[in-house]
């Protein structure tokens, strides 16, 4: 689900060039997912290797992490670890959509609608076992770090964010604002031209940074009162949220009362949820201690090897891609020698 504060926050567009030499926390399990969701073939069905293993995810964090270190950017990716228990609820809702979405793309391919077929198809999107450390693996050639966090992977990018280990966390869901993070950047990994479903027209998706504290400015709250509207409008630990009430509603009731237990048309509605400790998981949310952020040299061969020989991907292909990344490492390095 993700919180929706898409129109309250402070939005400016950027690119990717602007995040030069500065380290980017992932959300890995988001950003694994937009590459399972989108990297498809026209009937929805994901890239597959020659014994059927999915590779969509492989071919997303290859293309994706050459584009970043070809620019200077280095990431860092943070897995999920153990949800919450409060999670539970969306954990459940979200199993539905897909089951749902299973229906309707079964019905969308017998009717020969492909078009909605991949619609549904990417609803479907799921982690298959294995999945995690085949992307760790992939991240591993690369020299780029990665992180497990002991709870949600947002919390600990958002950390990442306050030690000054990182400059931004990179995510599609807002919930990491409400986690602290001093940066929020969306659309990071999923940032190119896109088609738009049903239509024929394309738009060009980019960046976007969000700074909590100007938000706030702008919202005249603090991140507590911030945390109160998002429980107000859903979480992903009330995914329902309050009856009628949206993101403006949300902001004025909290602006007016400044805090949940004072606004008297929800008190029944309230009592239902567990609200103080949705706060604390916002608040003081578990995260990992993270003494040292280490990049290490690209294994050219190893991913050669692994893509190419394991997995399947074409070799000149990879090979193209990697010397294109070898000669933006090269020329970036020699650019830097020009400055001694």
């Amino acid at each position: 689900m993700g919180l929706n504060l898409k129109d309250l926050v402070v939005r400016k567009k950027t690119n990717l060039e602007a995040f030069s030499t500065k380290v980017i926390a992932i959300d890995a399990y988001n950003a694994i997912y937009q590459f399972l969701a989108s990297i498809r073939g026209p009937d929805g069905l994901q890239l597959s290797d020659s014994e059927g293993r999915i590779t969509s995810h492989l071919s997303g964090l290859l293309y994706r992490n050459v584009n970043f270190l070809s620019l200077g950017i280095k990431p860092v990716y943070v897995f999920d670890g153990k949800p919450p228990s409060l999670k539970t609820a969306e954990i459940e809702r979200r199993k539905q959509i897909k089951k749902d979405a299973t229906v309707k793309y079964e019905k969308a391919v017998a009717a020969g609608n492909l078009e909605d077929a991949r619609k549904y198809a990417q609803q479907t999107t799921s982690m298959k076992d294995g999945m995690v450390k085949e992307s760790k693996q992939i991240l591993t050639y690369f020299g780029i770090p990665y992180i497990d966090a002991p709870s949600e992977g947002e919390a600990t990018a958002a950390h990442l964010t306050n030690t000054g280990q990182a400059y931004a966390s990179a995510s599609q869901d807002f919930d990491s604002i409400l986690c602290g993070a001093k940066r929020l950047i969306r659309n990071f990994t999923n940032s190119g031209r896109r088609k738009i479903p049903n239509r024929n027209t394309y738009i060009d998706v980019v960046p976007e940074i969000i700074e909590t504290q100007k938000t706030l400015e702008a919202l005249e709250l603090t991140r507590e009162q911030l945390i109160d509207v998002g429980i107000l409008i859903g979480t992903d630990f009330n995914p329902n949220g309050f009856d009628r009430i949206g993101p403006k509603t949300a902001l004025k009731m909290i602006k007016q009362y400044s805090r949940l237990e004072d606004i008297p048309q929800i008190q029944e509605q309230l009592q239902e949820i567990d609200f103080q400790q949705i706060r604390e998981i916002f608040q003081n949310p578990e995260v990992a201690d993270v003494e040292e952020i280490v990049f290490s040299e690209i294994d050219y061969e190893g991913m050669i090897n692994y893509l190419v020989k394991e997995r399947s991907f074409s070799e000149d292909r990879i090979q193209s891609t990697l010397n294109r990344l070898k000669k933006a490492l090269e020329k970036k390095s020699q650019n830097l020698d020009q400055w001694f």
